[in-house]
């Protein structure tokens, strides 16, 4: 049986959680976020995780997952989504995917190739290349070898910067190539994916009151407290936009000004990716977030998904 499933996506700061939550109270469902930041404890502030408030109206998923210092892989992810999915099917509600993260989105409704086993020997030889040659110069490899993938994936990103490398050097392809090859033509869903959009200027003056509002509410001593307790900048949950550039701050790299126009700058290039990305899914049916009736948009849903 082909079950219904609700997702939706959009760049950051379009207002996919506030969106989420009153579809689900109209459609009662339940939230799975699909977000790679949001996955880690004690990372709240900077990663704009729903607050307690918006938790308690509606049952989410996929938060406070991991410890920041461990690894979580796309094929996780599917892995335990698929479990929540079949749990709140089965108490007779409808799953809601909201997030920005598209790889994750992809893997669940569309399959995922896992590739060739870890190679430590690779893996150790590209790392000693990152240090020898400097930051940035495996992600400048990856963008010769395999350029779909760069495309979606942070410069900063190493750990999936090293595995598509790694993969390139094992199969002799890129990664990107095997995900294509091996994406299900069969979904087991039925699946409505609504994109949420807004005018550019008024998103990104939207990203430059979330970042202030970030600061308000605590990222420095968010930050500072990942420090003391050993999370430092060589792990890949602290190369995410917003605690990087704090890092930098804290270790006198340059003051908080300049932290703060930094995140700006870069939270609205990650944006730019995500449409980028999103783009390119003709199955997504774009929405103006300004222009939204959530009674109507629910009540489509119904009678598309047969709720």
């Amino acid at each position: 049986m082909i079950r219904p499933l609700l997702v939706i996506v959009g760049p950051t700061a379009a207002g996919k959680t506030r969106i989420a939550i009153k579809l689900a109270e109209e459609l009662n469902g339940e939230i799975i976020s699909a977000d790679s930041r949001q996955i880690y404890k004690g990372m709240d502030i900077g990663t704009a995780k729903p607050t307690i408030e918006e938790q308690a109206r509606d049952r989410h998923y996929m938060l406070d997952v991991v410890n920041p210092d461990e690894h979580f892989s796309v094929g996780e992810y599917k892995r335990r989504v698929e479990a929540v999915i079949d749990d709140i099917w089965n108490r007779k509600k409808l799953p809601i995917i909201a997030g920005g993260t598209g790889l994750y989105i992809k893997a669940v409704i569309d399959g995922l190739w896992e590739g060739p086993q870890a190679d430590e020997k690779i893996r150790k030889g590209l790392e000693e290349e990152e240090k020898e040659k400097g930051r940035g110069y495996l992600y400048s490899k990856l963008k010769e070898a395999d350029p779909e993938t760069a495309e979606r994936t942070s410069p900063n990103d190493l750990v999936r910067i090293i595995r598509a490398l790694e993969v390139y050097h094992i199969e002799g392809k890129p990664i990107s190539h095997f995900h294509k090859a091996n994406a299900f033509e069969e979904r087991n869903y039925n699946t409505i994916i609504i994109g949420l959009t807004r005018d550019r200027k008024m998103l990104y003056r939207l990203i430059e009151e979330r970042v202030d509002e970030m600061i308000r509410s605590g990222l420095v001593d968010e930050v500072g407290s990942l420090l003391k307790k050993g999370y430092d900048e060589h792990i890949n949950s602290m190369t995410a936009v917003g605690y990087k550039q704090i890092l930098g701050y804290l270790k006198g790299r340059y003051d908080l000004s300049e932290a703060v126009r930094l995140i700006k700058r870069d939270t609205k290039r990650y944006a730019k990716r995500q449409y980028t990305w999103f783009n390119k899914d003709k199955r997504i049916e774009w929405h103006n977030v300004d222009d939204i009736n959530t009674g109507a948009l629910a009540s489509d849903i119904k009678k598309r998904l047969k709720l």
